[in-house]
């Protein structure tokens, strides 16, 4: 039997407003951002689609669903292409906006403590946590939640 891996390689992503941790082994690809193909009747927190390796996937503003943000900023656009946790086959991919080339990082153990959020606020939709990574202050995104917002919002349930 391996032993588990000690170490988690992640993805330090900036967003507006803040950054967000993200497990590398659900990135697929990161690329520059592109106009997506607007979708009619989705809440603002959803970008559009955008067409990526014969997929038209949808592209999220983690920004503005946790309400990080009034606006996504457009200079130095980027996209990651995450792999869906859901199994549905309807959605096998879904695109986060960012800012810039997220940083690639090494978690040891011990290393991710959570911290107190910054403010007041309700709730996030589709963030877990605030944690602390050595000096750097970041979130944990909720990605099955976020999953499932996407499907609702885009009429994807699984097929019947």
């Amino acid at each position: 039997m391996h032993p588990l891996p000690q170490d988690i390689r992640a993805l330090m992503v900036a967003v507006a407003n803040g950054s967000v941790l993200v497990p590398n082994s659900l990135v697929s690809e990161i690329i520059t951002a592109a106009a997506p193909d607007p979708v009619a009747g989705a809440p603002d927190w959803i970008r559009g689609r955008v067409l990526w390796r014969g997929w038209r996937v949808p592209l999220f503003s983690l920004s503005l669903l946790a309400g990080l943000a009034d606006t996504e900023p457009a200079l130095n656009a980027k996209v990651i292409m995450l792999k869906a946790l859901g199994g549905n086959p309807r959605l096998p991919f879904m695109a986060m906006s960012c800012i810039g080339f997220p940083r690639l990082t090494t978690i040891a153990a011990g290393e991710l403590r959570t911290v107190d959020r910054e403010d007041n606020a309700p709730d996030r939709p589709g963030l877990l946590m605030d944690v602390l990574l050595r000096e750097d202050r970041a979130m944990l995104p909720d990605l099955p939640a976020i999953q499932r917002l996407v499907e609702q919002a885009l009429g994807l349930g699984p097929l019947a």
